[in-house]
């Protein structure tokens, strides 16, 4: 019985594939509607994204093959699905984080941030917690952990070492000091009767050499007890504070990603699936870069402190004073700073290169946030009076074309031969293609496109007008109720599934409600999905903090869930102060109430 168990579970994958769809067909045999079928659809996808049975890519081209054979939308239809203009923006927003990894300039900015704070604890974690969130609004948060976490650990070695060795040297010069007394004691001959009866009754019958050496012995064995117990309380405090530095980076990683709209996938799966396609064709562009940027920055601000607050209590305690170092000067401090700053050292001077790459990466942040910002008339009415010709994607590819065309140093004029008759070469660009082919998660592209075509099969099926006539009854239920209830499922499912996954699912069905603004279910879901806070296996920042092995899952799992509640509740939160006011989310808008009617 045992070994057949094993073969099941070592051939789960295979059965998943074959048995999910035998055991959904039913379905639409039984209801032969398009929205029954389109259901039958999307519950194969779901279970094998979750289980993970195929690769999430593959699974995403699905609708490919089952939406034309099903009857619900043509295949040249569907596969227009898998490039659109979102698609161009997350590529933009790649090519750039590809070169800005390229060109180490992240490690730059991560180094010379941790040189300003400083290494005492509270000051190291807060500083370790703004670099990582800042640096994941950008580049991926799997590439931004997997560069903080050896800093933060050489940091530590470092701290711990160092701490070490002063106490060896604080317990070896006591000792020493004592003995060479105890040697000055015995040449002298002081009378020895009344020390020895009253410190070391059992040495009286002894000499005086004997007394020194013996009592040089005992002094030993105390040195080696009172070293063992600093030794055994170094470490008890140093793993609490790697614990802490290791769950505040994949933390911060996370929450830092929740900030822009190419900083992780679910963002964009929102301006995708609902913003950029047939669902709300209407909406006027609400949701861009800087419209996201202005509501999701302070709620990721507000969610890294209350954040570093928790991790603070937890691993460093309420004792501030120890924490951020008030009024003490530990040597230790110094030498973790010069390993920061040797690290630094090592980078060199900022090349043409990188000056470049940050100078490009500067550029692209201000076009997106001034194409159209909303209380004025942004650049992009020059080309089109309404602004809607030029979108973030084209920005995005713009500015990433020029990576390619700038050379990675300054070219050099001169018309005489190389030296020893070398050929004189030009200069490489600051990024070439067979780099962004390694490094390009060409998977996400076509999960994107998957999105697509459920969110469009949905709606052409008519199973997304089914979904909202469910949903009907949730119309008692006061809004922010709604809200919450709706995080918490999200929360909850995204700690067993990818976040991507979980976004691309629920987002399609949220899109069809109750005389909500579709804005003020969609946002908080989107942002939930990221808080994936409570198990190593519930997304890759996690994961690699996991790896390292100090953290154990029950760790995990204490942090994370506070921090899953702190973060549901700030969302909430801010979608009902200045999320309301930016979005307008106490009205239902017309491009929504236009959209329900038309499917």
């Amino acid at each position: 019985m045992d070994g057949f168990m094993k073969w099941l579970w070592s051939h789960r994958n295979y059965l998943i594939i074959f048995l999910t769809p035998i055991l959904f067909l039913p379905l639409p045999l039984i209801i032969p509607r398009p929205e029954a079928k389109c259901g039958f659809a999307i519950i194969v996808m779901a279970v094998y994204w979750c289980t993970e049975c195929l690769p999430l890519a593959v699974t995403a081209l699905l609708p490919v093959i089952l939406f034309p054979m099903m009857g619900i939308m043509e295949s040249g239809e569907v596969c227009v699905q898998y490039l659109k203009d979102s698609n161009m923006l997350f590529i933009g927003g790649l090519l750039v984080a590809i070169a800005v990894e390229n060109w180490n300039l992240h490690k730059r900015i991560a180094l010379k941030v941790l040189l300003l704070v400083g290494v005492r604890p509270a000051l190291l974690m807060m500083g370790f917690m703004v670099v990582t969130a800042f640096l994941s609004m950008w580049i991926s948060n799997t590439a931004t952990t997997a560069m903080m976490l050896p800093i933060a650990q050489a940091i530590l070695a470092q701290l711990s070492a160092t701490e070490a060795e002063a106490d060896e040297l604080e317990l070896r010069g006591g000792h020493n000091n004592h003995a060479f007394q105890l040697e000055d004691v015995s040449e002298s001959k002081p009378p020895l009767e009344k020390f020895e009866s009253t410190c070391f009754p059992s040495l009286t019958s002894l000499k005086p050499a004997q007394i020194v050496h013996t009592m040089a012995t005992t002094s030993e064995h105390a040195v080696h007890s009172a070293l063992e117990r600093r030794r055994q309380a170094r470490e008890q405090k140093y793993l609490l504070l790697a614990k802490g530095m290791s769950l505040c980076v994949c933390y911060s990683a996370s929450i830092g990603g929740t900030a822009t709209l190419t900083g992780t996938t679910p963002n964009l799966i929102l301006k995708v699936l609902n913003f950029s396609c047939s669902i709300y064709p209407q909406n006027n562009d609400i949701i861009n870069f800087a419209s996201w940027f202005g509501f999701a920055f302070p709620n990721m601000v507000l969610m890294l402190v209350l954040a570093w607050l928790w991790l603070q209590f937890m691993y460093l305690g309420l004792n501030l004073k120890k924490s951020f170092g008030c009024g003490s000067d530990n040597p230790g401090d110094r030498d973790a700073y010069r390993v920061m700053k040797e690290e630094y050292r090592k980078l060199g001077h900022m090349t043409f290169a990188e000056g470049a790459v940050l100078c490009i990466f500067v550029l692209l942040v201000v076009l997106w946030f001034t194409r159209e910002p909303g209380f004025m008339p942004g650049w992009a009415s020059v080309f089109n009076g309404s602004g809607q010709y030029v979108t973030d994607g084209t920005v995005a590819i713009f500015m990433s074309m020029l990576f390619f065309i700038i050379p990675s140093r300054f070219p050099q004029f001169s018309f005489s031969s190389g030296r020893d008759g070398q050929q004189v070469q030009a200069p490489t660009p600051l990024l070439q293609w067979s780099v962004v082919h390694e490094r390009m998660p060409w998977n996400i592209i076509l999960l994107l496109g998957g999105g697509f075509a459920l969110a469009s099969g949905s709606e052409e099926s008519g199973l997304s007008v089914w979904l909202g006539q469910c949903l009907v009854p949730l119309k008692s239920i006061p809004p922010f109720a709604i809200s919450i209830i709706l995080c918490l499922l999200v929360g909850t499912f995204t700690e067993c599934s990818s976040n991507t996954a979980t976004t691309t699912l629920f987002l399609p069905i949220l899109a069809t409600a109750i005389e909500l603004h579709p804005l003020y279910i969609m946002l908080p879901c989107t942002i939930s999905a990221s808080l994936a806070f409570m198990l190593p296996v519930a997304t890759p920042p996690n994961a690699i903090a996991f790896s390292y092995g100090q953290l154990k899952v029950m760790d995990m799992a204490k942090a994370g869930c506070a921090l899953n509640i702190i973060g549901i509740l700030t969302i909430n939160l801010a979608i009902n102060t200045w999320g309301k006011a930016m979005f307008h989310l106490d009205t239902f808008p017309d491009w929504a109430r236009n959209t329900t009617r038309a499917s």
